[in-house]
């Protein structure tokens, strides 16, 4: 058997001044990259935005928690879609594009039907939505300091975060506000390979303070085995911190069962929990309460955000405005198991693999 997963403790620490060195992908779909992802993360906005995300993906891929079907206009390679959202509920947030027909892509500007666009070169981003309903134009400056998340062995696929610092415009119902914050760029290509049943995902991104952000990450597999289950910690000054050991989420208490676009049935989390423990001591913890304000349209999910109360080297810390992505495509036999069946399955962790010929 030869691992189709690369270690993936890839996370860098670097100065700032040597962005350059990062070498990092950044293209539009081309040879065998037929799916790309571009994403903007910004928690902890004051109210009524609590938060914001830009997120696009070009072609829909093939593994169930990122194949959102009800999107496809004709065909899966030639759809993109653009989820555009904040905490209040909006009717557009998500836009599906035909990327031959209203689509322009290149090294510095993607455009979507000019309705949606990212231009501009890395470390310096343009960000921008023209909607009556709500209208974002924003200058996103990446740091050079990199989480890689998940690399492929033959470059099949690779995600990537950067963190961050936003300032720019909101419209939302005819009034105007000005935002500045830190936050999470992201990018991700990959082949159009049907070999990866990752059933299970959730990633959220907290700001403990302006200058230090938490980066939650967990997979899981079509038979609930664990694939991957990460803590990020990163700062403004450069430092990053890494543990991919005993990090554990738990679902306290979900909202009632929701069907999905694409009739997968779904339960969403109201109340859950991370701790990450490292030779008997618990490095970080986190409890969470969700505000109920979930969307759906983040692949074959929902975006939301949440209060939370956090626990990270010595420090205490509250906030109101965490993010949080939710799909859950597993059978409905996992998503109801008992606590002691869960407690079980943290023991169990696969990554996927592939047969050598």
């Amino acid at each position: 058997m030869v691992k189709l997963i690369t270690s993936l403790n890839q996370s860098q620490q670097l100065n700032p001044k040597s962005f350059s060195k990062l070498n990092l992908a950044y293209h539009p779909p081309k040879g065998r990259f037929k799916i790309i992802h571009q994403g903007l993360i910004l928690p902890n906005l004051p109210a009524p935005l609590h938060y914001l995300n830009f997120i696009s993906i070009i072609g829909q891929p093939r593994i169930p928690v990122f194949l959102n079907q009800s999107a496809i206009l004709e065909q899966a390679l030639d759809t993109a879609t653009v989820l555009v959202s904040s905490s209040p509920h909006m009717v557009g947030q998500l836009k599906s594009y035909s990327v031959k027909e209203q689509c322009l892509f290149n090294s510095d500007n993607f455009s979507f039907a000019d309705i949606d666009q990212v231009s501009g070169e890395l470390p310096v981003l343009r960000i921008k939505r023209q909607s009556p309903e709500f209208s974002i134009d924003l200058n996103v400056v990446t740091l050079p300091v990199l989480s890689q998340f998940i690399k492929i062995k033959w470059g099949l696929f690779e995600h990537w975060s950067l963190l961050c610092q936003c300032k720019g415009e909101v419209y939302y119902q005819e009034q105007r506000y000005l935002i500045e914050g830190t936050g999470s760029f992201e990018y991700a290509r990959a082949a159009n390979i049907p070999v990866i049943t990752w059933c299970f995902f959730t990633y959220q991104v907290i700001n403990l303070s302006p200058s230090l952000q938490v980066l939650l990450l967990q997979i899981r597999n079509n038979f609930n085995q664990l694939v991957q289950s990460h803590l990020y910690v990163r700062d403004i000054a450069g430092d990053m911190k890494l543990h991919d050991k005993n990090v554990i989420f738990k679902v306290d208490r979900v909202y009632p069962k929701v069907t999905t676009p694409n009739g997968k049935e779904m339960y969403l989390p109201r109340e859950f929990s991370w701790c990450v423990e490292h030779e008997g001591q618990i490095l970080f913890e986190l409890h969470a309460q969700s505000r109920g304000d979930f969307k759906f349209g983040l692949a074959a999910g929902y975006v939301g955000s949440f209060r939370y109360q956090a626990h990270w080297d010595g420090e205490s810390y509250e906030g109101e405005s965490g993010y949080i992505e939710y799909i859950d495509c597993r059978p409905l036999r996992w998503q109801e198991k008992n606590e002691q069946d869960k407690i079980l399955d943290q023991l169990s962790v696969a990554e996927p693999c592939i047969l050598k010929k």
